[in-house]
This record gives C-alpha cells, structure tokens and sequence, in this order.
C-alpha cells in the first residue's frame, strides 16, 4: 500500500497497523490468522533490493486510564515444563522468564538501567521494576508514555502531547522519583517567545517556537557520550537538547512525514526513520557552543514506512523494520551501502533492539525475531512467541549469570496485550550451548567454542522454529 494511504488511515500512531474488524475491542486487535508455526517458516535473511510491499492497516484508537496507583500488575513464571502448549521445546539458554500483566493500559515503551525497569503506557503511568516485582512508580500530568531514556539520575520520558518530561531520582530514597522540568524549559520558552524571528510555521496557517515540538515525540536517542539528548516527533522534525542545561541547540526538519525512530551511531553520525519511507544519516559537527548537523545520506527510499531502528555496535551495522515486516541493513565498513533483507514477519516491525551479535525485532504479529550476525551472515536463531497482541517495543540488558564463553541477555518485551514478558536469550545457536562443567572448566569451554556448529534454535513460551538460508553475494 503507498504510504499516502496508509497514513491517511492513521492518527494516533503511525506505527501501528491494525486488521481488526470495526467494532472489535482492544483484547481482540492485531488478529491474525496464520499460526506461529506457519510465519517462522519464512524467516530467512538475504542480500537483494528492497521490497515495497505493504500491508492493508486500518486506525485504531487507545484507552485514557486513571491516575497512578499501586500496581493492578499481575506477575506469572512460566511452567517449569520442558514442554510448551505446542510441542515446541526450551532450548539451552532461551527461555520465558516470567510476564508481567497490564490492566491499566498498552505498553508502548521501556527502558533498562542495572536491575530497573521503565515501563511506560497511555495511561499516563511510569512503572519501575526491580526483579519482577513492583520498585516504585510516577505519574505524568498528561500525554501517553511513547518513549524513555535513562540518563543516570534523571530519566527523560517522551509523550504524546509533544512534551518531553525530565525526572530526577531521590539519592536518599531510589524509589523516590520527583518531576525535575519539561523540555523546553518555561524560562527558554518565554525568552524565545519575544522574537518573531523564532516562530516557524508548523502547519498551515499556524506557528510555533521551533524549540518545541508541535506533535507527539514519538523516540528519544542519547549521544554516545551522554551529553546530548535526541527527540523525534511526528511534527517530521528531530530537535538537539543539551543535558547540562536541558537547552534546545536545533532543530532539524529532517522528513516529509513523521519521524519514527532516532538513534545515534558511530562516527558521530545520527539516524533517522520516517513514515515517508526514507532513512537518512545526519553528521553532527560543533558549531560555537551547539551543534549543526547536515543531510550525509540517504540509506532507504521505500513506499513502505520506516517504523524501527536498530545499532550493532559492536559489528557496526544498521538496521531499519518497516510496515511490511521487512528489516534492512547496512555495514559501515562497506561505507553503508546496502547489506540486505531480513525476512522474519508477516506484519510491521514495531520495534527492535540490538545486543552483542544479536539483533531483535518485535512486530504486529505478535512475535519476536531473534537474529544472530557472525561473518557477515544473519543466523535467525529463534522466533519467541507468547504474547497476544502486537509487540510494541523491547529492551535489552546484559545477564548477570551470563559466561563469557556463553553470553546471554535479559530481553524485556512490552505490548498492547497490556503485558511485558521477561525472556532469557543467548548468542549461541542451537548445539552450541555450555554445560555448567564444561562453563566451569576454560580448556573445556574453549575447545567447544572452536568446535561449535551454526544452526537454527527455538526459543520462548510457544516459540516455533525459524529457518535462515544463506546470504546472497
């Protein structure tokens, strides 16, 4: 479907497609008919052009809850049973830890920091997590939780309404979170509001301060020094916020349609994804005492929104998810030319996140893709199945029971099933996992590691397999 269309038939949020029929309710959204089975079958990754396809989404319109209060959160361990409703079995080192279930609204974000979790939803609330178990929690004035970032001792949540809301954690009590500002500033806000030189036109026939934004911030970045803050938003601009003083440096007018997804990357460069089906890399360079950041390149041009990114840091390679389910990538030694397709889901990819030589994806058809990148080939490890409705966003953090010779992650998965599931995920296929003596004893640990085989795994409550063919040259 153009992108034309398929934005005219969305408003409160551009990522989101939905296939329910008119009338249905929030429990029954993003339906689909196929099994989990049938949609890992075609998870595979290649080199080859891009893919314009689309999917028939229509609108969907979210609830407003209550003010916050203790948690109506139920929490739930897995069975301890090797074997899932399906036959599908645990593999070493992948499996469900426990879910977290939601009855005050959609989970549209979360953000890990040590042994916290930040959950954020339209019912206005944050909710923070320590081992499965309520820690504490604040709750915003207005305007749906969309995005969160940790920065130390403050957290910086983006929302719906266009602001974005800067919290300070009380050194005396951690569970302690009180409101320390909004961005921009009341102070800078009135002191720009005196000249008219800083009012842009943001629609037709209305003007505002290019400080703020004027639609819902949809994603949020820190630089890699921690120094400078991203916000994107749907107004298709993405502003620069120093953290020192919460100032705004710029503003970009960055896409011809809402901006997506922000992340910064190497080199100092910065990416941006957009409803109108483009990614593009920005460069940022010193200017006096802010920053100017000019057009690089543009990586992807597609009919299909751009509703994802992702950094692999480690291997340096950038990946977009789309509305039709499709996730590209690009390697920066090869100057980011085009790498390839990962073929996993048979809807949009909502969300991804990347860890070690992992990448993840979360997507509208209720799975989440595993993906392994070693020798510039994609291995998709496994498809964790489990949650009922799409999976709107993921985070992840290292597992401290983790070995080097075996590397595995806590990988946090929030969705509009008002539930967040907690998986354990390792980096080795299938076959290659460490038995504890082999895990205590080094010489045994390296001579399995050297002798491992690549291959396919299954992993999560209800996760099917998933096949991965070679790439093409």
């Amino acid at each position: 479907m153009p992108r034309s269309n398929f934005f005219a038939q969305l408003h409160s949020d551009p990522n989101i497609p939905c296939t329910v029929p008119i009338g249905a309710g929030p429990e029954e959204d993003y339906t689909r008919n196929s099994s989990a089975s049938t949609a890992s079958q075609g998870c595979y990754s290649e080199r080859s052009t891009m893919s314009g396809e689309g999917s028939p989404y229509n609108n969907t319109s979210w609830n407003q809850s209550a003010p916050y209060v203790r948690s109506p959160w139920s929490r739930s361990k897995p069975s301890t049973s090797f074997f899932t409703d399906d036959g599908a079995t645990f593999p070493p080192g992948t499996r469900l830890v426990g879910s977290l279930v939601r009855e005050e609204g959609h989970i549209y974000s979360l953000a890990s920091s040590a042994d916290l979790l930040y959950t954020g939803s339209d019912s206005k609330n944050i909710r923070v997590w320590k081992n499965q178990e309520e820690f504490s929690g604040f709750k915003s004035n207005s305007g749906l939780v969309k995005a969160i970032v940790i920065a130390g001792e403050r957290i910086f949540t983006g929302h719906q309404d266009g602001k974005i809301r800067v919290w300070r954690v009380s050194r005396r009590d951690p569970t302690v979170h009180k409101r320390a500002g909004t961005l921009p500033t009341f102070k800078d806000l009135l002191k720009s509001s005196v000249r008219p030189s800083n009012y842009v036109e943001v629609r037709r026939h209305r003007n505002s301060l290019w400080i703020r934004h004027s639609d819902a911030v949809s994603c949020l970045s820190l630089s890699e020094d921690r120094n400078i803050l991203y916000s994107g938003s749907w107004d298709r601009t993405f502003k620069v916020w120093r953290v020192a003083d919460s100032r705004c440096l710029e503003s970009v007018r960055a896409h011809d349609d809402a901006v997506n997804a922000i992340l910064t990357g190497f080199d100092g460069l910065v990416f941006t994804g957009s409803a109108d089906g483009t990614v593009k890399v920005w460069r940022r360079e010193p200017l006096g005492k802010g920053t100017k950041h000019s057009p690089s390149q543009t990586l992807l041009k597609q009919e299909s929104a751009v509703t994802a990114l992702a950094l692999n840091s480690t291997a340096a390679v950038v990946y977009s998810g789309s509305s039709d389910g499709l996730i590209n990538f690009w390697e920066r030694k090869k100057h980011l030319s085009h790498g390839g397709v990962l073929r996993g889901h048979k809807q949009a990819v909502l969300c991804m996140a990347s860890a070690g030589s992992l990448v993840m994806s979360g997507s509208a058809d209720r799975t989440i893709c595993i993906w392994r990148w070693e020798d510039e080939v994609h291995t998709c490890l496994s498809v964790l199945n489990g949650h009922t409705g799409p999976v709107k966003c993921l985070t992840v953090e290292r597992d401290s029971d983790s070995h080097p010779a075996d590397p595995r992650w806590i990988v946090y998965s929030g969705s509009l099933d008002k539930s967040v599931k907690v998986w354990k995920v390792s980096e080795l296929p299938t076959g290659d996992h460490l038995s504890r003596r082999q895990l205590e004893e080094p010489s045994l640990a390296g001579k399995h590691a050297l002798g491992g085989a690549a291959g396919n795994g299954v992993g999560g409550e209800g996760a099917s397999q998933c096949f991965a063919s070679p790439l093409e040259k």
